[in-house]
């Protein structure tokens, strides 16, 4: 017999909880479901863009601070939302575009400072998308699957006190289907948390990073050594 075969013919197991769960069960856990399938996407996503933040260091590296110049070194950075050429060129339109009715009372390295500044934190909060959601699947997922685990050992209950027989066959079955919920809610928070935890871990390296190359480049911008060639 195959083992699938087994599971499906367990009187208690997953598939039978699924088969003769009510509506507050399905709903259960189709919400718990529901969060392991964003949690999920969210990780992937997440790593993909951090990834693809790596691979630009890389290239910074590699092209930029080789160039003659910082124009130069911008147009040598590649690819399709490039997060370091934005902030080259917004670190660049505030050097160039300083001199101005509203901005010349503005000293020009606190306006070059603001710009990076606020590039910098365009990353950080690109980065940062999506983790909120994780942290909450963390700590909620529990309690979901707690509620479909109490709400299950309650018409267990009252099935058993409605019919009058407490033998264990009639009480095992029904309070281990409950029980199914909570380690339900369990494997889709832990993978949140853990998941939380080493994005944000890569995040504060892949920022550390950004905050160097910002402060080098405006170190450049301000002293208007090789900005334009």
């Amino acid at each position: 017999m195959e083992p699938n075969q087994v599971e499906v013919a367990n009187p208690y197991g997953l598939m039978a909880m699924l088969k003769t769960g009510g509506p507050v069960t399905m709903g259960v856990f189709s919400i718990l479901m529901l969060m392991s399938a964003i949690s999920w996407f969210i990780m992937f996503t997440k790593w993909m863009d951090q990834r693809k933040l790596a691979n630009q260091q890389k290239e910074v590296q590699k092209n930029f601070w080789a160039a003659g110049s910082v124009s130069e070194g911008a147009s040598s950075l590649k690819g399709k939302d490039h997060a370091y050429k934005m902030i080259v060129e917004n670190g660049l339109r505030a050097a160039e575009h300083h001199d101005g009715a509203l901005t010349d009372q503005i000293p020009k390295h606190e306006w070059v400072t603001m710009s990076l500044q606020r590039s910098q934190e365009q990353i950080n909060s690109s980065l940062a998308k999506g983790l909120s959601f994780l942290a909450t699947v963390g700590s909620t997922a529990p309690f979901v699957g707690l509620f479909g685990t109490v709400w299950g050992i309650l018409n267990a209950l009252t099935t058993i006190g409605t019919s009058g027989d407490a033998s264990i066959s009639k009480v095992a079955g029904p309070v281990g289907e409950a029980l199914i919920m909570t380690a339900i809610g369990l494997a889709v928070a832990v993978p949140a948390v853990m998941g939380y935890n080493v994005l944000l871990g890569n995040n504060k390296k892949l920022m550390e990073q950004v905050r160097y190359f910002t402060a080098d480049l405006h170190a450049m911008l301000v002293s208007g050594i090789r900005v334009q060639k």
